[in-house]
């Protein structure tokens, strides 16, 4: 974390902690879209389309008024929050809004992804205070959380989670530590199409520098982008990484006859992250598990599936939510 990006965190935190927050306090934010909204915090009611696994960490359900339908199908919300379909009315989705159940609720703020610009202007068209994130760093991520802690007034939550989450990435820098600069892995992590890959400008990016390997897409100057079967094959990453909600699984890339020119199709190292892989506090064991995938040797004296399961507890109050993807 950068020295502004850290002055601002405290910032967050400091006024709430020691001073409380007193109702009727007016807090600025400016989200990822330049535009800096201001709110009377804490909110006492909000939508949230995105982010939804940062609320069981937070204890902030009671501020919640709306949700994206994509959590009711959520492994996490389901175990955190089993009623969830049943006492939290859906919003539509950041990209599909239902802007008559949003107006039905009146929420003090809506928060949602900054890629649909033009929902956000319709929301604000129509009376709605809306937050736009879309964090795609690190940094960012848990500038993301210290701003939800102060909205919902859960500013020692967050800090707890931000904790938590350090103790994690702790063991990982100091892994990363003992790889020697001429035998940083090249690695690679695909989306909801095989050819769609995290690019320079994406958290995914920034996790594989944490782990001290490099991504294969590096170069390309975007958050994510599609390219051809040559590009990979040109690429020739020696680990790839299947986003969780694919629709394919990691045996299609083994099996794919485009693919088996590729050195990670080869040495059968290709891997589907589990569906909680949502960039959230679930970040932590995923940059574990991306880690212990790319350096299984370097990782021999770590229980990925015990940090992992600590992990959950200590934020989420459960076990180590785990779908049957690619467990570990």
């Amino acid at each position: 974390m950068n020295r502004t990006s850290g002055l601002r965190w405290a910032a967050l935190l400091v006024a709430a902690l020691c001073c409380g927050v007193a109702h009727g306090e007016t807090f600025s934010y400016t989200d990822k879209l330049g535009r800096t909204v201001q709110l009377d915090v804490p909110v006492k009611r909000a939508v949230i389309y995105q982010l939804h696994e940062f609320l069981p960490a937070l204890k902030a359900w009671d501020k919640i008024v709306g949700i994206g339908r994509f959590a009711y199908q959520n492994s996490l919300m389901l175990a955190t929050k089993p009623d969830i379909a049943s006492t939290v009315p859906s919003g539509g989705t950041g990209t599909d809004i239902n802007i008559e159940e949003l107006l039905k609720v009146k929420p003090d703020v809506v928060i949602t992804w900054a890629v649909r610009p033009e929902n956000i202007r319709f929301m604000e068209q129509k009376g709605l205070k809306v937050i736009a994130v879309y964090p795609d760093s690190i940094r960012e991520m848990y500038d993301v959380l210290a701003m939800l802690g102060k909205l919902f007034g859960r500013e020692k939550e967050a800090a707890e989670t931000k904790r938590r989450m350090d103790a994690v990435f702790d063991i990982v820098r100091a892994h990363t530590a003992r790889i020697p600069a001429n035998r940083r892995a090249k690695v690679l992590w695909t989306y909801s199409r095989q050819n769609s890959v995290a690019a320079d400008d994406s958290l995914s990016n920034d996790v594989f520098r944490m782990i001290g390997a490099g991504n294969a897409a590096g170069d390309v100057k975007q958050r994510t982008v599609d390219v051809s079967m040559e590009t990979i094959l040109n690429w020739n990453p020696e680990t790839v990484f299947v986003w969780g909600s694919a629709t394919y699984a990691a045996e299609d890339i083994l099996n794919s006859v485009q693919w088996r020119g590729v050195q990670a199709v080869r040495n059968r190292r290709v891997f589907k992250a589990p569906v909680w892989s949502t960039w959230s506090p679930c970040l932590a064991p995923i940059v574990l598990w991306i880690a212990a995938r790319t350096y299984p040797e370097l990782y021999r004296d770590v229980d990925v599936h015990a940090v992992s399961d600590r992990f959950f507890r200590d934020v989420y109050g459960i076990p180590m939510v785990s779908p049957g993807v690619n467990d570990f």
